[in-house]
């Protein structure tokens, strides 16, 4: 999927999760995912040091790197099932892919909202079959990552918009 096709709001929602299933096969290696987490991390602080507070969006930005990691953790679990690594493998996909509903590349750390929306829209549907103890033995973040998935989701139509959420819930269906 193009950049254009992939901002584009009248790419269907198969076009775009068949998009994040192609690119979820990619394996990710953890040297790769460390970097990722590290690049992600200190691009969200810098952005962060620099706008100052920029409202609760702050707070939610300083998750993502947390979030990336966990799926990565996660789909590295041998605990996890394969339909549920095949979410998470989207989820990790969604936030490396650069071209995205929210592209990073032109608008800078607050991109990643969008990826963290979808992240959390994963592990929430992963709950339903997943032990919770697997998420928060693989959580870095500070609060209960239970705790952060329904903060998130109570908020989602906020950050992103009703839309983004709609399209959201349906490719993780």
């Amino acid at each position: 999927m193009t950049q254009d096709e992939s901002n584009n709001p009248d790419v269907s929602d198969d076009e775009l999760a068949e998009s994040m299933r192609e690119t979820s096969l990619v394996p990710v290696s953890r040297e790769r995912a460390e970097r990722f987490y590290d690049r992600l991390r200190a691009s969200v602080q810098r952005y962060l040091d620099k706008k100052g507070k920029v409202g609760a969006t702050a707070e939610w930005l300083l998750l993502a790197p947390d979030v990336f990691i966990l799926l990565w953790r996660l789909i590295n679990d041998g605990r996890v099932n394969g339909k549920n690594k095949v979410l998470l493998g989207s989820g990790l996909a969604y936030y490396i892919f650069p071209f995205d509903i929210i592209p990073e590349g032109f608008i800078g750390p607050t991109g990643y909202v969008d990826d963290l929306v979808l992240a959390m829209y994963i592990l929430n549907r992963m709950l339903g079959d997943t032990d919770p103890e697997v998420l928060r033995e693989h959580w870095s973040g500070r609060d209960d990552v239970l705790n952060a998935i329904q903060r998130i989701l109570g908020t989602a139509d906020n950050l992103v918009g009703k839309d983004l959420v709609e399209r959201v819930k349906k490719l993780v269906k």
